[in-house]
């Protein structure tokens, strides 16, 4: 009888799969949510037969990246790779990774798997899958009303961990938030072991102790609370990388060094922003703890497309028009850093909704440093999405004149990048980010 219900549910999966792609969807969620209800049991059955690692990854900035780097990676090396590509990192969208992948029997061909995990969701996931490796980012204060405080979704993955002793978390060191959870556990650490000179804005979120709640302090920090740091209080600290980057030159793409078990590596790749260096050492971190080397993976980053909205270009005009999702304090203030050191001239688009998707508390925008765009040799600025007139204010009180404020259309779009910049950034929230490239999709030069 199980086996009837898991092909029900698999064949209904797959049919609105099929639907939802002809009126133009995804379809990498909703039919995986109706998967479940038809045999809650289905995605259980399906991840019991991965021959190998089973990978969560998780955080609450750079987890898209992260693990679309991991599945390149293992799929670079001949694996066959179950992968949500497309983010729904929820429990549907998992379920729906592995159905869409499934014959009709319920029977799965695949070596391993890399999953994108919603932070509060990640408890629900491994009732029914078991991650034998479980990367952490970071974690920055985010859709405050349905996260709440960045402690509340610390707990939220602690009770997840909690539920796979045996997994081997892969944490950010330098996030004294996710450095929290190695104690007592099978952890590797990766992170930035010298002080870069960014300086970025201080720690604000996260900046507190998470053992004993002194305030923490840091020997350096690169930007929000990421750092060296330590708890006078307590002393709690900074632990060692086993996976580390030194010697970080950004001015020209990334440059830095790779350290690992006493070897050390220079990789000089053409991405955009300091924080794409982490999402590149956790993503080999789990690719070495595998057993893969730094030669293969060297020949995946230096081919690695950004996915959608990551540093994302497209030529307009014969103009670079780079698109950037920016979706809280911490990731907007790193998309800043990342256009104000493009000493290029340039035109700005800013887009920011308050759909349910997005987060309809927006006060998090008042906390990004909007400021710092006065140095980065901008031409234009247009604001828009929902929120535009907010946004207007915000860079009014902070000292900005001309301020175009318009709606999200392509006559706006065109009006920006046919300024004189020689190039324009657009930086957008996650549901401004769809409504932002599907236009610009259609804009393309040919």
């Amino acid at each position: 009888m199980t086996k009837i219900r898991n092909s029900l549910a698999i064949v209904a999966c797959k049919l609105l799969i099929l639907a939802g792609r002809l009126m133009g969807k995804k379809g990498s969620s909703a039919p995986g949510s109706i998967a479940m209800k038809i045999s809650p049991g289905v995605l259980r059955s399906l991840a019991s037969q991965i021959k190998g690692d089973i990978i969560a990854v998780c955080g609450t900035n750079g987890k898209t990246t992260t693990n679309n780097m991991i599945d390149s990676l293992f799929s670079s090396a001949g694996k066959t790779v179950i992968c949500n590509n497309y983010g729904a990192n929820m429990l549907p969208g998992v379920a729906c990774a592995f159905i869409s992948r499934a014959s009709i029997t319920g029977k799965l061909n695949a070596d391993c798997a890399a999953l994108e995990c919603d932070e509060a969701s990640l408890r629900h996931i491994v009732k029914h899958v078991t991650p034998t490796k479980i990367v952490v980012t970071n974690l920055f204060r985010d859709q405050m009303d349905r996260y709440g405080e960045i402690e509340s979704t610390a707990a939220l993955l602690n009770e997840a961990f909690e539920k796979v002793p045996e997994a081997m978390l892969i944490l950010n060191a330098d996030d004294p938030l996710c450095a929290q959870f190695g104690k007592g556990r099978n952890a590797v650490y990766y992170g930035v072991s010298e002080d870069t000179g960014l300086h970025g804005e201080e720690a604000k979120d996260g900046r507190f102790c998470p053992k004993c709640g002194g305030e923490l302090e840091y020997e350096y920090h690169h930007y929000s609370q990421l750092g060296k740091y330590k708890c006078i209080g307590c002393g709690f600290e900074r632990p060692n990388p086993n996976y580390s980057a030194t010697r970080v030159d950004i001015s020209d793409g990334l440059k830095f060094v790779l350290s690992y078990k006493g070897s050390q590596h220079k990789l000089e790749l053409n991405y955009r922003g300091f924080y794409n260096i982490y999402n590149i050492i956790a993503s080999f971190a789990v690719y070495e703890t595998a057993g893969g080397t730094i030669e293969e993976a060297k020949k995946v980053f230096d081919d690695y497309k950004p996915q959608l909205g990551r540093m994302e270009t497209y030529k307009v005009g014969g103009k670079n028009v780079i698109l950037n999702l920016a979706k809280n304090p911490a990731g907007f203030n790193q998309a800043i850093e990342t256009v104000c050191a493009d000493k290029k001239a340039k035109d700005i688009l800013i887009v920011i909704n308050d759909k349910p998707s997005d987060s309809t508390d927006i006060s998090w925008m008042w906390d990004v440093e909007f400021e710092k765009l006065k140095s980065a040799n901008l031409g234009r600025l247009v604001v828009s999405g929902l929120r535009k007139y907010d946004l207007g204010l915000r860079f009014k009180l902070c000292g900005f004149e001309g301020v175009v404020i318009e709606d999200i259309s392509r006559e706006a779009l065109e009006g920006i990048i046919s300024g004189n910049g020689e190039v324009c950034y657009i930086l957008a929230n996650y549901t401004a980010l769809f409504e932002t490239q599907k236009i610009l999709k259609t804009m393309e030069d040919k």
